[in-house]
């Protein structure tokens, strides 16, 4: 049998405890398709929501790429704006605060991160 997994990201389970956001679906891609090597998430955010967390990677040295799938978005990082159409990719420098903004039509997100020079540990 080929080592190859297999999801649509409406299969992928997604968090649903106490911090969960109203409007954000926070999905566990790399957990669903069994990666190892770094962090992937997909991230569904409701048409214009605003509580998208800003946040750096100060602590861990991570660094992010944002991938959009569907809608429209805004990324928001050292005081500047980038609006995301589908197929935009975005790569954030863990020192950087950021945030996504999406447009009227909401917005789905492929996040993809890992520390340089670092192995991937993967959470639970």
């Amino acid at each position: 049998m080929a080592d190859v997994t297999v999801k649509h990201v409406d299969e992928l389970a997604h968090y649903d405890g106490p911090h969960a956001l109203a409007g954000i679906k926070f999905c566990y891609a790399a957990k669903g398709l069994g990666v190892t090597a770094w962090g992937m998430n997909v991230l569904k955010l409701a048409p214009n929501v605003t509580n998208y967390p800003a946040h750096d990677h100060l602590k861990d040295g991570q660094e992010e790429v944002y991938v959009l799938l569907e809608g429209t978005a805004t990324l928001r990082a050292g005081g500047q704006s980038w609006p995301l159409s589908p197929g935009s990719m975005a790569r954030v420098g863990p020192g950087e605060k950021r945030t996504l903004l999406p447009g009227g039509q909401g917005a789905t997100v492929l996040a993809i991160g890992a520390t340089p020079g670092q192995a991937y540990a993967a959470q639970s």
